[in-house]
């Protein structure tokens, strides 16, 4: 019966490792149902409900790539697509985090149809590597710039645009505390080392009174707030196909690096170097996204995470199954996320830019046509605090670059295409 429900890859899997590997990929993500709903907050999304949503999308989505999908590989709220969400599409919809859900929506559809289609392996591999590399170095430097922020290291300056904060200030010495213990942790290969850091600045905060804790467990908060309170008008077409393009851009370049890279680790990858059941992977992920927004979340995503399950003996989709139910546990501690500050999870922020940036050595530095759009394109997206605008400007500097260079023979068509569709934007404006 194991093997009918989870594919032939039960043969050589043990029930035991299984549970074990999804306990172990649920404590290294569960950092996210405490940071994705103090980012959302931010965009004027009601916190309680967003940290029930992403729960019910975590452990929905997850549990469909276990069985449908049959691979170890869990899945929740996007690092980096939540930034973009509330830092740049909300903004620009005047607030409106509707209109946002509802571009998510839509992009999660596009994903399903492309998904099923030869096009997702046209538009991946029609970017270039340094790009993708740059895009996702890009996001990673923007989500550090706001732990740096939420931390209370930085700070808003009219004269340089940045300055240094209180670095006396109690939030931002247990900011640095997590910090430390984090990545101490972390290069230690203690499991679960985001969350103790966040759980350890939570407790700091408290006996400091600096944030106070109504109780651990309790009934699930309402997720109405949030359930199907999407929406697709209110503003100028050109700017919900944009946030809509870019959705599913990073989701596409975000879901296949990460899957990927999962199967290569844990064997899953087939002899022509094809992910098992890529298609269907993929499909999960597209009806994940859709799923989180009609709940009240930012994109839902597959989790590199996953690889430290797989580590610890993980092979079929019982171990995505574990991560589910536990998710779906996790709902009855809402009171404790309620309590964890902003400070306490900026920490969690820095950390995952860490890990998105070590990209950037791959990157041909001695090639000044890809290093310098893809240099553009890493400080551009944080420096404007907008990820669309980042890779609009890498694109426009790379296709410009390349052809004035006389090497307009590498510009792919698909990179012309959306560089050309970005400058019409800012000429339209």
């Amino acid at each position: 019966m194991f093997e009918k429900i989870f594919g032939p890859a039960a043969r050589d899997a043990r029930v035991t490792r299984e549970i074990i590997g999804g306990i172990t990929t649920f404590l290294t993500m569960a950092y996210i149902m405490f940071v994705n709903p103090h980012i959302l907050g931010m965009a004027g999304l009601d916190k309680d409900a967003v940290f029930v949503a992403t729960c019910i999308a975590t452990a929905a989505t997850t549990a469909i790539m276990g069985l449908y999908a049959k691979l170890p590989v869990a899945l929740a709220p996007g690092m980096g697509l939540n930034a973009y969400f509330a830092f740049t599409v909300v903004p620009a919809f005047g607030g409106d985090w509707r209109l946002a859900l509802g571009c998510v929506f839509l992009a999660g559809i596009l994903f399903v149809a492309i998904s099923i289609s030869p096009a997702r392996e046209w538009l991946i591999n029609a970017l270039p590597k340094s790009m993708k590399l740059a895009i996702a170095s890009g996001i990673g430097f923007f989500l550090a710039l706001i732990g740096l922020e939420s931390a209370g290291i930085v700070v808003g300056s009219p004269t340089t645009l940045v300055d240094v904060g209180n670095l006396a200030d109690a939030k931002v010495l247990i900011a640095a505390l997590a910090f430390v213990v984090i990545f101490a942790l972390a290069a230690r290969k203690i499991v679960g080392a985001v969350l103790i850091g966040i759980l350890v600045a939570t407790f700091a905060a408290v006996a400091l009174g600096l944030t106070h804790i109504d109780g651990v467990a309790g009934l699930p908060p309402s997720i109405a707030p949030t359930f199907l309170a999407m929406h697709f008008t209110g503003a100028p077409e050109i700017a919900i196909a944009t946030a809509v393009f870019v959705f599913l851009l990073i989701e596409m370049l975000d879901t296949s690096g990460t899957l990927t890279a999962v199967a290569h680790q844990g064997g899953l990858l087939e002899a022509n170097g094809r992910l098992k059941n890529a298609k269907r992977a993929l499909t999960c992920d597209a009806l994940g996204t859709m799923i989180g927004a009609s709940l009240g979340t930012s994109p839902v995503t597959a989790y590199i995470e996953s690889a430290a399950g797989i580590q610890a003996g993980a092979k079929t989709g019982l171990a995505a199954v574990v991560v589910a139910i536990l998710f779906l546990l996790s709902l009855f501690f809402a009171p404790l996320a309620g309590a964890v500050p902003a400070f306490a999870t900026a920490p969690a922020l820095i950390f995952v830019a860490a890990l998105m940036t070590r990209g950037l050595k791959e990157i041909d530095w001695d090639d000044l046509t890809e290093a310098a759009p893809a240099l553009i394109t890493a400080l551009a997206i944080p420096f404007t605090y907008s990820i669309a605008a980042g890779i609009g400007i890498g694109f426009i500097a790379h296709t410009a670059i390349k052809l004035v260079s006389g090497r307009w023979r590498e510009v792919n068509l698909a990179v012309a295409v959306i560089a050309v569709l970005f400058a019409a934007k800012v000429a339209i404006g």
